[in-house]
């Protein structure tokens, strides 16, 4: 699967958030449009093909404010929002690599 047809799901409002994302992004005060928009403009950074419930990737982009963001989200047909969090500079390089 491609960042494309995550971005079209989304695009189409054909996606949800888990539970975990919901409360996590509470937590760190991140908006469904920073969210929207990280994945829109962004680029997948990992893949985590035998995730626990079903494939998935990171996702790292910016928010319209310039916000970074990393957003874990599984692969179609149910492209489902897992979290959301602004990376870590001490575990990640340029927001990309991991140390």
């Amino acid at each position: 699967m491609s960042l494309k047809d995550i971005q079209s799901k989304i695009k189409s409002g054909d996606y949800s958030f888990s539970d975990h994302a919901v409360k996590r992004m509470i937590k760190r005060d991140i908006l469904r449009p920073e969210v929207e928009k990280a994945v829109f403009q962004g680029e997948i950074i990992e893949e985590y093909p035998d995730d626990k419930y079903s494939p998935s990737c990171l996702v790292y982009g910016k928010t319209q404010g310039g916000r970074d963001l990393h957003v874990q989200v599984s692969f179609p047909p149910s492209v489902v929002i897992i979290t959301a969090y602004e990376p870590d500079q001490k575990e990640w390089l340029n927001c990309k690599i991991r140390r």
